[in-house]
């Protein structure tokens, strides 16, 4: 889903989604505080799953979030899915005034308070969860909303590094990657071998997976061109980030990323993309018209992930034949591999 789409658009968005075919829409959280979005987005459709993809969790409190995210599956008849991450350290600091903590340590406990939380909620239990970040020793009857009989509370994790990997192996339920380390290598070598190892450490199933990937698509080859400028923009600027490199190290780039990231400081924000060679676009972002999408998507993603976000056509008109690429897409699931928006 769009980051700038206008709230009083949402509806409209979220019902052209599931007229489309898609099984879920992520809703990002960037200008927008993604649990009101998703609110709109349920309660303008029926059928479609809704996502907070990523809901920023160090900015609230675990039991604030409990709270909207268990009143998001009952509104929705278990719709809904919260999916958390941490954001880097600057933003929590500087754009939210929000203490910062080692961030995987202090996810872990989010988590598992969230859980205990719901337990509460669920059961009427008495809520106890004592950890080093967090903790919850208190929830009067009054203030436990109760159960609200469906019982899927799935939390999804988002992040690039190890130790988030891992720990999305052995606590979530899903995991998204990130647009700039989401491609076949990165999956193969770097995120799935963590994911899958913590999860057999913790005695569990490994957590579906789903890429993040940009796409660089269009009905024709002169928007397959117009789309592959948009995102050789935004993959620069998103690699001034030292915390999203792991793709750029595993092939051999990683002084890319110090470029770009000089580049900031000297104020050429204009320029970011002149350092992003189509050698590292056509690596890392998978590109196709849209009669030859799923093609390369089965091509780069069979095996590996659970499900692809598919970006919608900008413009609606589109939206008949980009129907026939999404029932194409679905065509994969037996493969692993479903759609999302």
């Amino acid at each position: 889903m769009s980051d700038r789409i206008a709230l009083a658009d949402v509806g409209d968005y979220a019902r052209r989604v599931e007229a489309l075919g898609y099984d879920t829409l992520h809703v990002p959280e960037t200008v927008h505080d993604s649990m009101m979005v998703s609110l709109l987005a349920l309660t303008a459709t029926t059928r479609l799953r809704v996502t907070s993809s990523v809901v920023l969790a160090f900015v609230r409190s675990p039991m604030l979030v409990a709270y909207t995210a268990w009143d998001l599956v009952a509104v929705s008849g278990g719709r809904f899915e919260l999916g958390l991450g941490s954001q880097i350290r600057q933003n929590i600091e500087g754009r939210y005034s929000m203490p910062w903590t080692e961030p995987v340590g202090r996810m872990r406990e989010y988590v598992e308070s969230l859980r205990a939380i719901w337990q509460s909620f669920s059961t009427g239990d008495p809520l106890h969860y004592v950890g080093e970040h967090y903790s919850f020793t208190r929830l009067q009857p009054f203030f436990n909303p109760g159960d609200h009989g469906h019982a899927a509370r799935r939390i999804w994790l988002g992040g690039v590094n190890e130790r988030i990997c891992a720990l999305g192996g052995s606590h979530a339920d899903g995991f998204v990657t990130h647009p700039t380390n989401s491609g076949p290598r990165y999956l193969r070598e770097f995120c799935l071998p963590r994911l899958d190892a913590a999860a057999v450490a913790a005695d569990r199933p490994r957590p579906r997976l789903i890429t993040g990937s940009m796409f660089i698509t269009g009905r024709t080859l002169n928007d397959v061109a117009t789309s592959r400028q948009h995102q050789r923009a935004i993959l620069a600027f998103l690699y001034t980030t030292p915390a999203y490199r792991r793709s750029l190290e595993l092939f051999g780039w990683a002084e890319l990323g110090e470029r770009l990231q000089r580049m900031t400081r000297e104020g050429g924000w204009g320029q970011l993309d002149t350092l992003l060679t189509d050698e590292v676009l056509d690596a890392i972002v998978p590109q196709a018209t849209w009669s030859n999408l799923s093609t390369v998507i089965d091509e780069w993603f069979s095996g590996l992930v659970d499900g692809v976000m598919l970006p919608l056509p900008t413009d609606p008109a589109g939206d008949g034949e980009f129907a026939e690429v999404i029932a194409a897409v679905r065509l994969l699931e037996s493969d692993g591999v479903s759609e999302t928006a």
